[in-house]
């Protein structure tokens, strides 16, 4: 397959400008304000799984500011003596929060697992959030005319609330706190562990909202194809939705992250271009960094990229 991108050595050099707004951190300091004064309003089940080796609680709290029900699994070992390393597992565009058996070698490894299902997408979360008619088919573009309506402004500052759940457990090691996701799931980690500072590693896979200003127009497939919809029906709101979409780029988000961090990327990814997961990366402050090139490899997460990721932590955190 060619290259849909850029060749390796121009995205070895490749670092745009940053485009943030000049409130960008006001805007997300205040965000962070928000969520913390809002209570989760925990509500806690036990789940029946079908080994006693494996502890499942069902957890659902109160989403950033419209109270939505968010659900997640937290995941854990029974029997574990002290607090554990911790992840919070967020999972990609339009899906859920995944089987609890899809965790199972990260409490081999020594961790506990929280993963959450996003505001409306496949899993059980709801969204009570009003959106403007007129937005494209999917969730790109609702509320897009303003970062404060924007349906991702939820979604980070949902993650966001999440890891206060994983904080707030007595079998955690509130030092050993780290966030993981790919695609979507790795935009959303970026942004979260930019917010959160609970956060203590990153672990992003083919980060999905990252350099909305080349990717949208990149992009062969996937949803940043819906942005591109919405502005064939509204050329006059470019400039409006590009301001929008800055709040929320992993680009943008990046320079807030001083944990240590690991990032992958498909040298031939047609759904999020090479191009934004290293204008990602290079705009990091983590000391520790590490990015995980792929040739021949398209959008997706390999059991390659899946054993590294699982060493990296383990050395990192157990």
């Amino acid at each position: 397959m060619p290259i849909t991108d850029l060749s390796l050595e121009e995205l070895r050099a490749y670092r745009p400008p940053l485009s943030r707004a000049r409130n960008f951190s006001r805007f997300w300091d205040e965000n962070v304000r928000l969520a913390e004064e809002q209570p989760l309003n925990l509500k806690k089940t036990s789940v029946d799984y079908f080994t006693q080796k494996v502890n499942v609680t069902r957890v659902v709290f109160d989403g950033f500011l419209d109270k939505s029900e968010i659900v997640g699994y937290f995941i854990s070992r029974p029997g574990d003596e002290g607090k554990r390393p911790t992840l919070l597992n967020i999972h990609g565009y339009s899906g859920d929060k995944g089987r609890i058996t899809d965790y199972l070698a990260w409490l081999f490894l020594g961790f506990s697992v929280f993963t959450v299902d996003a505001r409306t997408q496949s899993g059980e979360s709801e969204d009570r959030a009003v959106y403007r008619p007129g937005y494209a088919t999917g969730h790109m573009t609702k509320g897009i005319e303003s970062e404060s309506s924007y349906y991702y402004r939820f979604v980070f500052m949902d993650c966001y609330r999440a890891v206060n759940c994983i904080l707030g457990r007595d079998d955690v090691d509130e030092s050993r706190v780290g966030v993981m996701g790919v695609s979507q799931g790795g935009g959303l980690s970026i942004a979260t562990g930019a917010l959160h500072k609970g956060v203590r590693m990153v672990i992003s896979g083919v980060p999905y909202l990252c350099n909305f200003g080349r990717s949208i127009n990149v992009a062969e497939d996937g949803p940043y194809l819906e942005v591109l919809r919405y502005l064939r029906s509204h050329p006059e709101q470019e400039r409006r939705v590009l301001t929008t979409l800055s709040y929320f780029d992993g680009m943008n988000m990046a320079p807030r992250i001083v944990v240590p961090t690991m990032m992958s990327v498909g040298l031939i990814d047609k759904i999020c271009p090479p191009s934004g997961v290293f204008a990602a990366f290079g705009r990091l402050s983590s000391k520790k960094k590490e990015l995980a090139i792929y040739p021949g490899v398209a959008h997706e997460e390999t059991n390659v990229q899946q054993e590294r990721k699982m060493k990296w932590a383990t050395e990192e955190f157990v």
